[in-house]
């Protein structure tokens, strides 16, 4: 279960009641801002973290804090002891079960934000504090619905990154994501950027399905903000602590990637047939094997489909349905997908006598239209028979 740990500065007035109270809590206060920390293992940053964001947010902006937290450390309670030096509320939402890493804990702030910005940020405080007014001072100013903090402008600097191998890899990704998403990167110089601020009225937060820390990236693609600016900022060195930027971290990355590349039907068919277009690899390896071992050919390529058939079924869980694998136990997915896979093979011999003694067609274009529809009815099985919820998996969902 997650806790919540409110505080609020030392000095604050006493809480409105009645009718005031009520209309205060539903019409948030104009440019109000909930600035979302999420954290892990930060206890050595937190107090020069809210020193610096209370020497730098200016008195006429109504700001609150929020952490959301997933650390095995005391950085709950070093918040909330720091907090009450603030000049302004700060909150702790502790996650006891990280679902979805970093970025699965700012959108459990999105979802609690009711204030008119939300702003993103680190707490190593390689993100400059100083900037958060500024960000928002800029979407303000230009109407935009998403304002970056970007390294990658004129003003901007990736200073803070430690060695010329990070350098690389942060490049790499983010042209990468950016030769991904196109259109919806179009005006986003750095999405790897975790420091942003972002209209709480764009925020779909329902939507957001994260994977690792990359937030920003996330919500560009699934929310689709009408308008983007950018600000410069010079990425600054860690003040204490480790990154967290690891190579599991990077899978994480690539794995994210390929879900929101997949997002639609028409990806994830594209994915579909690409993936099993690489199964031929596993497939002629194993057949090679098995004939040299002295298999016949015959038994041979019915055990050799299998290898192709496992491939696919690991690529396809990784990449296209990652999100719906928790409808069925995994071995009811493999073996539905096993026995659709071995079935197109049955079907597609009686499809190509069909195309050519019915519609005259010759061997070779039978074959290929045959390929085709067996093709396009295995994936849409392979979605409604092996993804898509059982029925009643929703409304006990809901029950619950």
């Amino acid at each position: 279960m997650s806790e919540d740990l409110w505080t609020r500065p030392l000095d604050a007035p006493s809480e409105p009641s009645d009718a005031a109270s009520a209309e205060a809590a539903e019409t948030p206060a104009p440019g109000s801002v909930t600035l979302i920390i999420p954290t892990f293992n930060e206890s050595g940053n937190v107090r020069e973290l809210l020193r610096q964001l209370g020497d730098s947010i200016p008195a006429r902006l109504p700001v609150e804090v929020l952490f959301v937290d997933d650390s095995t450390d005391d950085t709950p309670e070093v918040v909330e002891k720091a907090a009450q030096d603030c000049p302004f509320p700060v909150a702790v939402l502790h996650r006891e079960e990280a679902v979805g890493g970093l970025g699965g804990a700012v959108v459990e702030g999105v979802k609690r934000a009711a204030t008119d910005w939300i702003v993103v940020m680190d707490a190593d405080l390689q993100h400059p504090p100083h900037l958060v007014p500024e960000l928002v001072g800029e979407g303000e100013r230009t109407g935009a619905e998403l304002v970056v903090a970007s390294r990658y402008i004129s003003g901007g600097s990736r200073a803070g990154l430690a060695g010329n191998y990070r350098i690389a890899v942060s490049r790499g990704a983010t042209w990468l994501t950016k030769g991904l998403f196109p259109r919806a990167l179009r005006g986003i110089s750095d999405p790897m950027s975790g420091f942003f601020a972002m209209r709480r009225s764009a925020v779909t937060a329902e939507a957001l399905k994260p994977l690792g820390y990359k937030i920003l990236l996330e919500l560009a693609v699934r929310c689709r903000p009408a308008k983007v600016a950018e600000v410069p900022f010079v990425f600054q060195e860690r003040f204490a602590g480790e990154s967290k930027s690891t190579a599991k971290e990077g899978l994480r990355f690539l794995t994210h990637l390929a879900s929101l590349r997949t997002a639609t039907p028409m990806a994830r068919m594209v994915g579909f047939g690409l993936i099993g277009l690489s199964g031929f690899v596993p497939n002629l390896l194993a057949l090679w094997l098995l004939t040299r071992a002295g298999m016949h050919y015959l038994p041979a390529e019915i055990v050799a489909n299998q290898a192709g058939v496992l491939w696919n079924f690991v690529l396809i869980e990784a990449l296209l349905f990652r999100d719906r694998r928790r409808h069925r136990h995994w071995a009811d997915r493999i073996g539905r997908f096993a026995l659709l896979a071995n079935a197109d093979l049955l079907l597609r011999i009686p499809l190509i006598a069909l195309f050519v003694a019915q519609f005259g067609l010759a061997v070779l274009p039978a074959t290929a239209v045959a390929l085709v529809t067996t093709f396009v009815l295995r994936f849409a099985a392979t979605e409604a028979l092996v993804y898509l919820p059982r029925k009643g998996t929703k409304h006990r969902r809901a029950v619950r």
